[in-house]
């Protein structure tokens, strides 16, 4: 299966190397580039790839704007955040906004390969490192008294479980491991919260765990 990707990035330099790297691999093709938030998505609109590329601090229109319309418009191209360590507080919102993945710019060409092959596949990606500021993020935010949602009754105490691990981080094989059940199991429950939750991916899934206090700041953290 070929990839396309749209890289939506301000500064030339950056877009010229990503389209570099990218050539290199020959199941993935760069599709278009975008120079700010607003013509990223005109650009996936008329292009509709299956990754984006997203730079937060775009001119224009942010990235965190982007994505959040991108989502809004039930688009099928799944957004790949690139960020760095101070943009905590950008990371945050475009998790919130409806993001599939984030990676840190300094990360190596495999690592940025593998992500996008991971999105691209349907599934969610956080760096660790990020994966850790989020939820630090979501200690200092939360709310004790916020009152659990309604969806939630509609979980099993099994499936309720499975949310935990995924906020954990844990892997589909990971989960059949913990709750000793066989991968296609662990994975079925795992698209069974998504669905009654009505959450997009995994990484939703991360949100929508810490929000609500299901998970405590502190639990041990795995990629996601």
């Amino acid at each position: 299966m070929r990839i396309t990707v749209v890289i939506a990035d301000d500064q030339a330099m950056v877009r010229a190397g990503f389209r570099s790297l990218l050539g290199n691999e020959s199941d993935i093709t760069v599709v278009a580039e975008a120079v700010d938030g607003e013509s990223a998505i005109a650009t996936v609109r008329k292009h509709v790839p299956d990754v984006v590329l997203m730079d937060i601090r775009m001119p224009v229109l942010d990235g965190i704007a982007a994505t959040r319309q991108l989502v809004a418009d039930h688009s099928p191209s799944r957004v790949l955040v690139l960020t760095t360590f101070d943009l905590d507080e950008y990371v945050f919102d475009a998790l919130r906004a409806g993001a599939s993945g984030f990676l840190l710019k300094d990360a190596t060409a495999e690592q940025l390969v593998a992500a996008i092959r991971t999105i691209a596949a349907g599934e969610a990606l956080l760096d660790p490192a990020v994966t850790q500021r989020v939820v630090d993020a979501f200690a200092r935010t939360a709310h004790d008294n916020r009152q659990p949602p309604r969806e939630l009754a509609d979980l099993t105490k099994r499936e309720l479980e499975v949310l935990r691990l995924v906020a954990r981080g844990l892997s589909n094989p990971e989960i059949a491991h913990e709750l000793i059940v066989s991968d296609a199991t662990a994975k079925t429950h795992v698209s069974n919260v998504l669905s009654k939750l009505g959450l997009r991916d995994r990484v939703q899934a991360v949100v929508y765990a810490y929000e609500n206090r299901l998970v405590e700041p502190g639990a041990e953290q795995r990629r996601t």
